[in-house]
């Protein structure tokens, strides 16, 4: 339910603002708005507001919407209403009650960012964890627990924040500054080569290739958590028993104990452990589960957590307002540019359309962020809202972007674009936005079902 409602809000919001920046310029500049419906489809539900002579409507399909105005090409258009017809109207205006409802897009991001900003954006700390050998992290000289200060030169206040920065520059795949503050306080420059970052690599976590992962404080092997009925339970584990040796090897860190349980599905296990000041020992055969079309083993038992070296590791990210809007106005820029580089790529097939993502994908992320906090919610919804203005504003018939190339190209041509090529650009918006829809939508059900 809260990923349902989460969803519902989140194009609710994303529709209403886009349809009232064409409704708003519309209005501004003198076109009789006939209709203005949240949906697609049947009309649900409409009425007029006191005198006025817009029909607000709720449409059956709930995955978009749309503003009718006055056209002389939608129906016939009474003599005295001509100048209000949206047809009649010059072509910059035309062009500028196209443009505006992705303007409101991304207007709006600017907004949600902006408060985010001023409010305070939680995260990670940018401190480097365990770096693996022959990674391009390595080659850099980057060290276990060194804090990143820069990436080419623009602060980095959290983890986020670093991996946005490398995201950008891994299209580029060149040398890149990064400067740190190691454990020791001494500031270091490197240079990260990313050149080794493949296309394929950007279907995934990229930052693993390059050997880098968010620090997190060494936990114990001693657990806090047994499951009912679990592995665990029926091998005789209580909470407060600090795992010493799993097959003769020394266990110090819980990763070491989930990695020697991960190893062995459905295979003995011989443990020592420590309980109560006592050492024992016992067998126990993890149970052996699919992850990720992988088979690992798995016992039901979680570690015991020290929650304030955990927190410690926590950062908020907030500016003074006038900083805050330069940050928001940034973010939506680098958003909106990542988003069209990605695109381009993904036509030119340097990277992988598994990418594109769909409804149902986009109704889990809204679910997840709602669960995580207003505030990842918030920023959710700015990154969608700068998907659907980007998206819009590309020259594909159906979309605003197809409408304001036929008027771009009627601004320079001194005259309308001929009906046959309005006709063949229909025809080919509506393969092109079917074939995205077709490859979204496979993409949702590959990840439901394949992880």
């Amino acid at each position: 339910m809260t990923t349902l409602l989460a969803f519902i809000v989140a194009i609710a919001v994303l529709v209403v603002f886009h349809e009232l920046g064409h409704y708003w310029v519309a209005r501004w500049c003198g076109v009789k708005i006939l209709r203005f419906s949240v949906g697609f489809g049947k009309v649900v539900y409409a009425r007029h507001f006191g005198k006025g002579e817009t029909e607000w409507a709720l449409s059956a399909i709930p995955l978009g919407g749309y503003v009718k105005m006055l056209d002389e090409r939608e129906g016939e258009v009474l003599p005295h209403e001509l100048p209000r017809a949206f047809n009649r109207k010059p072509v910059l205006q035309r062009m500028a009650i196209v443009v505006a409802g992705p303007l409101a897009n991304l207007l709006l991001a600017i907004i949600l960012y902006w408060a985010l900003f001023m409010h305070g954006v939680p995260g990670l700390k940018p401190v480097v964890g365990e770096i693996p050998p022959q990674t391009p992290a390595a080659a850099a000289q980057l060290q276990t627990q060194e804090t990143i200060i820069s990436v080419n030169g623009t602060a980095i206040p959290s983890w986020q924040d670093l991996h946005w920065a490398l995201l950008n520059l891994a299209l580029q795949r060149g040398q890149v500054e990064i400067a740190g503050r190691a454990a020791d306080g001494i500031q270091r420059t490197h240079q990260l080569d990313m050149s080794q970052i493949a296309p394929a690599d950007m279907d995934g976590d990229f930052m693993h290739k390059l050997g880098l992962q968010p620090y997190q404080p060494p936990v114990a092997p001693v657990i806090d958590k047994v499951l009912e009925g679990s592995v665990a339970q029926r091998a005789g584990l209580r909470a407060g028993d600090t795992v010493l040796r799993a097959d003769g090897y020394e266990i110090l860190r819980w990763e070491q104990w989930v990695d020697a349980v991960r190893s062995h599905p459905a295979s003995l296990l011989h443990l020592e452990i420590l309980r109560e000041g006592q050492q024992m020992e016992m067998d126990i055969t993890p149970e052996a589960v699919t992850e990720a079309g992988k088979v690992a083993g798995r016992i039901g038992a979680a570690p015991r957590i020290d929650q304030q070296a955990f927190d410690a590791m926590l950062t908020e990210v907030s500016y003074p307002p006038f900083a805050a809007l330069g940050q928001a106005l940034r973010k939506t820029w680098e958003t909106s540019a990542l988003s069209l580089k990605m695109m381009g790529r993904m036509v030119m097939g340097q990277i992988s359309m598994k990418n594109l993502s769909g409804p149902i994908t986009i109704a889990d992320y809204a679910g997840q962020s709602a669960q995580i906090g207003l505030g990842a919610y918030i920023s959710f919804l700015a990154l969608i809202s700068i998907s659907l203005g980007v998206l819009n504003l590309l020259p594909i018939p159906l979309l605003d972007g197809g409408h304001l190339l036929y008027y771009t190209v009627e601004f320079f041509k001194g005259g309308p674009v001929p009906e046959t090529a309005w006709e063949w650009g229909q025809k080919i918006g509506i393969a092109l936005l079917g074939t995205l829809m077709t490859l979204a939508l496979y993409n949702d059900f590959s990840r439901l079902i394949f992880g």
